[in-house]
């Protein structure tokens, strides 16, 4: 009896850990291999162009380097075909390197490429990339701000300023001194502290190349005797871009747009005429996205130095130069974006997925939205092992959905007018047998977009507001500089709102985070034939072991710190009840409902996911059935942009 015992306990043992550890996150391929999509790494994407294998063709080497799973440096090899979307060529696959450090720079001295970053040079980056600095021996970047304050950005170059055959520095930063961080506005949503600003510092070299003796840091000029200055991280590039045989300077910035100082001194004594936007006819060139990464290098080959641009989403454009002159300013071509072959799934950064049958062919797809506040359909094409179709943008109303901050709906400030932060869910929302897209943003308000179309081709009416039948005032975090409109429901920023039948009663509700990061249910009823939202009640609880009287707060912090958490609702288990996937640190846990008490769910905590540190914002979890086996798997959508996939190790009751 003993040994039956003991042989059915040795089962159970091996069936844990083959449930537990049947298989580790891993990084959704497109198996498509004749897809191309836009090229691009993780997060903050920083392009060093340069024959790497010394082929002819220009490659693109790309740092991504943000902390987490994705942090590398990847080189994507030109296979001089030419895409006929882009009339640039195709990119192969990336191949991680090595690892990437942040700020990296490029130069070309005597047309080969040198690579840095504040403080080390890297002689010897094509074989071990940043691992074997030399330092340079130059004051550090702290000093150059005698007055303190923070700076981000921080960029040096080796270019020669004065013409005389040697290598001189310019360096780039980013000061937040004047900035903070976040909740300045005032009632009006006028912000109330300083702008980003971008400062161009000089460091003559008053030695040799071999034996250099750089003076302390100058801050460049204008001829109307003002700083160089444009809103945050300006990574400077100075070449000529007039073809007048002096180099003159265009800097990007924090946001989306670049600035031309011509050189309206002599080749030996530049002098930089007042900073005007690069235009091409009546519109600004600007990136798709913000925190850009410039670099000056004649791609095309035809004598002018172009720009080859990173975005914050790590996909790297080409803004050409066309040669031509106008009022005195180059004339560049609007971004085209380079693509590569088609390897894995990458909607932006800090991608917000969704697992469900959008197009009703049977098929679980990927509805996602991003920092750029999109939201993108990503097809599931079938197959074993399923293969993917490239990101497509959802329009609603005739128009590409886009929500983004603008100047006053980041509570981080303007510097943050750029992002959108769309975090959707998919349900039924109007119980018409249709699904509809809910979404939290930036903003914190709460808006759908009916689907007018039908089962098999949806179609996207223009967003409206969520309302809820409050008593009295429509409540909002205490941080907004404006209230909400009507009845409708504002709450914390950049955290799902979780559209399900919650209570069973066959109506779409809703729990998420209320206004002040409780977790809430928003139940839903039908009234006198119409369909209305009830206030949040806060009816969770975590269990501690025994039960407290504390409902489940999950963003105890303010303004910028508030919100952010990422989850889902599913019946993980099986045991027919909802569970909740939390995004909890750099990964995702589970949360088992453990039933009722008194009219409060209560959860228990299993544990994470899996212990793979995706990345330093918020993981964003969801389930969805590629196997059509009808039991939830885990979807993560990291910082990196990229979609993280596991089988269920949760499956079994009572675990």
């Amino acid at each position: 009896m003993l040994n039956k015992f003991l042989l059915s306990l040795a089962f159970c043992l091996i069936a844990s850990l083959a449930i537990g550890h049947n298989q580790n996150l891993e990084r959704l391929s497109y198996n498509n291999p004749d897809l191309l999509v836009d090229l691009g790494v993780g997060l903050w994407g920083w392009p060093l162009p340069m024959d790497y294998n010394n082929n002819g063709l220009t490659d693109l080497v790309v740092a991504s380097t943000a902390n987490g799973i994705y942090n590398g440096v990847y080189l994507f090899e030109n296979t001089g075909i030419t895409d006929t979307l882009t009339n640039l060529p195709v990119f192969k696959a990336a191949r991680r390197l090595g690892k990437a450090v942040r700020n990296p720079a490029i130069s070309y001295i005597d047309e080969k490429p040198v690579i840095t970053t504040p403080g080390y040079v890297y002689p010897d980056f094509k074989n071990t990339v940043f691992e074997n600095p030399d330092s340079i021996p130059a004051p550090v970047s702290r000093d150059f701000y005698p007055e303190g304050g923070s700076f981000r950005g921080n960029h040096w170059r080796y270019f020669d300023y004065n013409g005389n055959g040697i290598m001189d520095l310019l360096v780039g930063i980013g000061y937040w001194g004047k900035y903070g961080w976040d909740n300045a506005y005032n009632d009006k949503g006028q912000w109330t502290r300083g702008p980003l600003h971008g400062h161009v510092f000089l460091l003559l070299n008053n030695g040799t190349n071999e034996n250099t003796f750089y003076e302390d840091p100058v801050r460049l000029m204008d001829t109307d005797g003002k700083p160089i200055d444009v809103f945050g991280r300006p990574l400077p590039n100075f070449a000529d871009f007039t073809g007048n045989g002096k180099p003159d300077l265009i800097c990007g910035e924090f946001r989306d747009g670049f600035t031309f100082f011509e050189n309206v001194g002599t080749r030996n004594k530049p002098l930089f005429a007042p900073g005007r936007p690069l235009i091409n006819g009546d519109k600004h060139i600007r990136m798709d996205l913000c925190m850009i990464t410039p670099v000056a290098y004649d791609f095309t080959g035809n004598g002018w130095p172009d720009l080859v641009v990173g975005d914050e989403d790590g996909r790297v454009a080409l803004v050409e130069h066309t040669g031509k002159m106008v009022d005195g300013m180059p004339l560049f071509l609007p971004p085209r974006y380079f693509r590569q072959q088609a390897d894995e799934v990458k909607f932006g950064v800090c991608v917000t997925p969704v697992g469900i049958d959008w197009n009703g062919n049977g098929r679980d797809d990927i509805i996602a939205g991003n920092t750029a506040g999109q939201i993108g359909f990503i097809e599931n094409l079938g197959g074993n092992p399923v293969k993917w179709d490239a990101p497509k943008l959802l329009e609603a109303g005739g128009e590409i959905i886009q929500i983004i901050a603008g100047a006053n709906g980041s509570i981080q400030g303007p510097a943050e007018s750029k992002w959108g932060y769309t975090t959707p869910t998919v349900a039924d929302w109007n119980n018409n047998g249709l699904p509809d897209i809910i979404v939290n943003s930036i903003w914190g308000k709460i808006i759908w977009y009916e689907n007018i179309g039908t089962r098999t081709k949806p179609e996207l009416a223009a967003a409206r507001p969520i309302d809820v039948e409050w008593e009295g005032e429509a409540p909002k975090p205490a941080w907004n500089w404006w209230d909400p409109q009507g009845n409708e429901l504002v709450t914390q920023w950049r955290t799902t709102p979780v559209a399900v039948d919650w209570t069973g009663n066959g109506l779409t509700d809703l729990v998420m985070l209320d206004h002040e990061g409780y977790l809430a249910l928003f139940r839903r009823e039908m009234r006198d034939g119409k369909l209305i939202l009830l206030p949040g009640e806060r009816v969770f609880q975590i269990d501690w072991k025994h039960l407290s009287d504390e409902p489940l707060r999950l963003s105890a912090r303010k303004a910028g710190g508030s919100g952010r958490r990422k989850l889902a609702i599913a019946d993980i288990d099986g045991d027919g009840r909802l569970d909740l996937l939390l995004q909890t640190g750099q990964n995702s846990s589970y949360f088992r409902n453990l039933g009722e008490v008194n009219g409060i769910t209560v959860f228990r905590d299993k544990g994470p996911v899996d212990e793979l540190t995706l990345g330093g914002h918020t993981p964003s979890p969801t389930v969805i059935d590629l196997d059509g086996d009808g039991v939830p798997e885990f979807l993560i959508g990291a910082e990196d942009g990229f979609l993280y996939y596991k089988k269920n190790n949760f499956t079994e009751p009572g675990r």
